[in-house]
């Protein structure tokens, strides 16, 4: 199977808003309004991840979680499946422009 290449991943990342290329990998940082709610959504995007079979780094800094993607076998996003390269960014992106008052009003 092929594999990314340089030009197909920033043609990706073209399409994900807020997403770059930081040391071979895709990453985003997203800013909630308290840490509990922040919890919530990596909750969340850890179901999206099983679901995807694909599981991005997380870093929790209070109210701020950056997810990074990577293919940890080969060290870069770029040894992604192209067909595989915006399913995460896509469920989570999805989950963030919804509305998931419910999941938050638990918190």
């Amino acid at each position: 199977m092929s594999k990314l290449s340089e030009a197909e991943l920033r043609e990706a990342i073209q399409e994900l808003s807020g997403w770059v290329d930081q040391d071979g990998k895709l990453t985003k940082t997203f800013t909630h309004s308290s840490f509990p709610e922040a919890i919530v959504f990596v909750n969340a995007v850890a179901h999206i991840a099983e679901l995807a079979n694909h599981h991005p780094d997380i870093d929790v800094r209070y109210s701020n979680i950056t997810l990074s993607l990577v293919t940890h076998d080969e060290g870069a996003v770029q040894a992604l499946q192209p067909d595989r390269v915006l399913i995460l960014p896509d469920g989570v992106e999805d989950l963030w422009n919804s509305e998931y008052a419910d999941l938050i009003a638990l918190a």
